[in-house]
């Protein structure tokens, strides 16, 4: 067992940089959920204030909504959301874009309310970004123009504050949109080698990506439980770094490993191939039976399944990581009918909190409720000249909201992107939700273990989701949906 472990463990250091930790955990999954609690909500947070800049957006835009003239509030309202940590954030939804614009006024003493604040010039940089968005929403270009000028100025990437940080990075999003609305859509190049390595970056320094990792694993070993041909589809397998913990698993089964085959999908034939290089001479050093077939065309432009070579006799699985960078899948009504067709016997879904669809004022307001919530948990376990954390929120976190707020979201092409992909999944009679165990809640609760509880990360099991989220907001969920025909 030593001997396998370092082979193992050699094998990863090629694959997934400093995550030696992983096969600690990954044990797990073969373990009985007898062994393990199952708390209904697993928190790191006692004692510990909520978000200071996330519940400082919320207070100042309700603020701003209650100053708004009638015919520009026309059509708003506000709903609670209940999601991590229970109620948190009254979300605004505005329905009624098209209605008139007027400068408001909002004094830093309007916005006390017994909260605790960055700063005076954090305070008047958030609100000068509201009053931006509604200039937008209604197509007055020129005004919006005008106080993207200013926040330009006075806003930067690098400032101590996280306020100050996440204006910057807004702020350039609604300039290119203002730019885009002049000259027409443009779609951005995007670097997936850099795209990628941030990704390893803030694989180390954040819970996400791990969280989603190993809660889609565990549903999908569960969904393999004595199958002898498996088949992976990852509709976005970037690196693949998440499959060889589930490889070191499936290699070590009592009843023996399965044969493997996996399709990955990517906008690159180039990396693809790469990552089927770097996961076959994975498992040949696991002894495994591998099969790795690279797909460069999003899963949504699929026009015969035909193509992603399923066989007779295999147990099928879908894996989807969404996130904001860019449209990694295509149509999502397209998506979702690929996906009946397919009947796979599982589907893991982990998914951002946050809206892609609706108006520019919906998305703009989750989305800087969302982004502050993620620059408050960066800003709090690191200073604000660490390098690993901007190139995270450079490279990564300002690709998101630059793809959300600038051209109208993941598509690019105007089409609708479904608000919540659970919701609509569990809308369908073809798919059956089928809730997370108690393993992977035990193995979520030891990911976050491994950052200091202070922090204040927190867990939540519910309705067979696990979501993941910084104090009272929640920013990642994990479900996993299968066929009606296996039920």
């Amino acid at each position: 067992m030593k001997g396998g472990f370092e082979v193992v463990h050699g094998a990863l250091d090629l694959i997934q940089p400093h995550e030696q930790w992983e096969y600690n955990i990954i044990g797990l999954q073969g373990a009985s959920s007898s062994n393990f609690p199952k708390p209904m909500v697993v928190e790191n947070r006692s004692n510990l204030e909520r978000n200071e800049l996330s519940e400082w957006v919320e207070h100042v835009t309700k603020q701003l909504i209650e100053d708004l003239p009638e015919t520009v509030g026309e059509g708003l309202k506000t709903e609670e959301v209940t999601i991590v940590g229970g109620s948190f954030a009254p979300v605004l939804q505005w329905g009624n874009e098209a209605a008139g614009s007027q400068s408001n006024n909002l004094s830093t003493g309007d916005i006390n309310g017994g909260l605790s604040r960055p700063d005076e010039h954090g305070l008047g940089l958030i609100t000068l970004l509201l009053e931006c968005a509604v200039a937008i929403s209604v197509d007055n270009l020129g005004e919006a123009h005008r106080m993207l000028l200013e926040l330009t100025q006075m806003a930067s990437p690098y400032g101590a504050s996280c306020a100050e940080r996440v204006v910057s990075y807004f702020a350039k999003a609604m300039a290119s949109r203002v730019i885009n609305s002049w000259l027409g859509l443009c779609s951005p190049l995007i670097s997936h080698k850099a795209v990628h390595s941030s990704l390893q970056i803030f694989n180390n320094i954040s819970p996400f990506i791990k969280f989603a990792h190993f809660t889609s694993n565990q549903s999908i070993l569960e969904a393999f439980h004595r199958r002898d041909m498996v088949h992976i589809i990852d509709l976005d397998i970037m690196q693949g770094l998440q499959w060889p913990a589930l490889f070191h698993i499936l290699a070590t089964r009592i009843e023996g490993p399965p044969h493997i085959r996996m399709t990955g999908m990517g906008s690159s034939i180039e990396l693809l191939t790469q990552t089927g290089k770097q996961l076959s001479n994975f498992a040949r050093r696991l002894g495994l039976s591998f099969e790795f077939h690279p797909v460069a065309k999003k899963f949504g432009e699929i026009n015969d399944i035909t193509s992603l070579q399923i066989r007779r006799g295999e147990t099928l699985a879908v894996h989807w990581l969404q996130h904001s960078l860019y449209d990694a899948t295509g149509p999502d009504w397209k998506t979702i009918r690929l996906l009946e067709e397919l009947a796979p016997r599982v589907i893991t879904l982990v998914e951002q909190e946050i809206s892609h669809g609706g108006s520019f004022l919906d998305r703009f307001v989750g989305s800087l409720h969302y982004y502050s919530t993620i620059f408050d948990s960066l800003g709090a376990s690191f200073p604000s000249d660490d390098p690993g954390r901007h190139r995270v929120e450079h490279c990564l976190l300002y690709r998101e909201i630059n793809n959300i707020m600038a051209i109208g979201g993941p598509a690019r092409s105007g089409e609708d992107k479904f608000r919540q992909w659970r919701s609509e999944m569990a809308a369908r009679n073809c798919f059956v939700q089928v809730p997370m165990s108690g393993n992977a809640m035990a193995q979520a609760q030891l990911i976050l273990n491994m950052f200091p509880p202070a922090h204040g990360y927190s867990l939540v099991q519910g309705e067979g989701t696990l979501r993941l989220g910084w104090k009272d907001t929640g920013l990642y969920s994990a479900s996993a949906w299968t066929s009606q025909a296996y039920r």
